[in-house]
């Protein structure tokens, strides 16, 4: 099967809003609740029919799509963001490699989205912490670990950090899903022009 530059483009505005409340969290200890539970519905969602399926919509994209946007017309405006969104992709690398760690993660969240079901949010904290504790466990120990910077007031909360931890798995399940759907680092050198119309045709 075969998907557009439409497709992928979902994929990395997935990977771009979950660090984007990475760095938020980081910074100020707070996070936006759809955006976090769009992010961690994408995580639930491993048999989706659609890559829009995996967020629920492509309308549940529309800040990552705009922080795509403002990256490829060099307006970003935070330079930390782009450098996490790299990691998060070399990490991706490694991980589909493991097949331990990639069934390890795939175990605990089949056993996540049944408390899920419970509590009927993916957002909850008690799931945070389930995913947060997952990555800890599992793409957390592989290379290259990806460091977040911030506020240490903030870093130094467990919850925070859970919480970090929980979007950086999002994250790179997103990443997983951008190189399923034929994304590589080849894009951003010779489609750039193709991905921005991409990127403009959701966002109208």
């Amino acid at each position: 099967m075969s998907f557009s530059f439409d497709d992928r483009v979902l994929a990395l505005a997935g990977i771009a809003q979950a660090l984007q409340q990475v760095r938020r969290i980081a910074e100020t200890g707070h996070s936006e609740a759809a955006v976090v539970r769009t992010a961690m519905d994408s995580v639930m969602r491993i048999d989706a029919p659609s890559p829009a399926a995996v967020y629920g919509s492509a309308a549940a994209l529309e800040p990552g799509l705009r922080l795509l946007r403002d990256y490829f017309s060099n307006q970003g405006k935070d330079e930390l963001l782009p450098r996490l969104a790299l990691s998060v992709m070399q990490l991706e690398r490694r991980f589909v490699r493991e097949d331990a760690t990639v069934n390890k993660v795939y175990t605990g969240i089949r056993r996540a989205n049944d408390r899920v079901q419970e509590l009927g949010e993916s957002n909850h904290p008690d799931i945070l912490s389930a995913m947060g504790t997952l990555y800890a466990d599992t793409i957390s120990q592989l290379k290259p670990r990806i460091m977040v910077q911030g506020n240490p007031h903030y870093l130094g909360q467990a919850m925070v950090v859970a919480e970090i931890r929980a979007l950086l798995l999002a994250a790179v399940r997103s990443a997983v899903l951008w190189r399923q759907l034929g994304g590589s680092y080849w894009d951003f050198l010779f489609s750039r022009k193709t991905m921005v119309e991409a990127i403009n045709r959701r966002l109208r």
